[in-house]
């Protein structure tokens, strides 16, 4: 791996993190409507591993070298499949219907698709 020096440094160009930012709104919608027993657990479970996705794309674009920036996209892959398990969970609790939940994992699926694209354009 490259540890050459990292030149991507505005991250809010980058198409995947604006598609995650999009992501993050859409979640806050559905979680919105979440029972308030769920508040303190599942809704900001939620609301966090969404976050955590275009929070890291802009941390690891900000680091000094394309490595550092490589180990924070792996962070946001992972954080990708911890949204997906989450909306599982929601589904069987009936906290969404299945439109939702195939929405919602349509959308998950392409910006995990765009992080494992810039992921490998990182670490040549």
């Amino acid at each position: 791996m490259s540890d050459e020096k990292n030149t991507t440094k505005d991250y809010k160009q980058l198409i995947v993190w604006q598609k995650s930012i999009e992501l993050v709104e859409k979640i806050y919608e559905i979680t919105k409507k979440f029972p308030p027993s769920e508040n303190f657990c599942l809704t900001n479970q939620i609301r966090r591993s969404a976050i955590s996705i275009p929070s890291n794309i802009a941390e690891g674009a900000q680091r000094t070298t394309r490595k550092d920036f490589a180990n924070f996209l792996r962070i946001a892959i992972g954080s990708c499949a911890e949204l997906e398990t989450q909306l599982i969970i929601s589904l069987k609790l009936g906290y969404i219907d299945n439109a939702l939940y195939n929405l919602n994992v349509e959308k998950i699926t392409e910006i995990l698709k765009m992080l494992r694209s810039l992921w490998s354009k990182i670490i040549k």
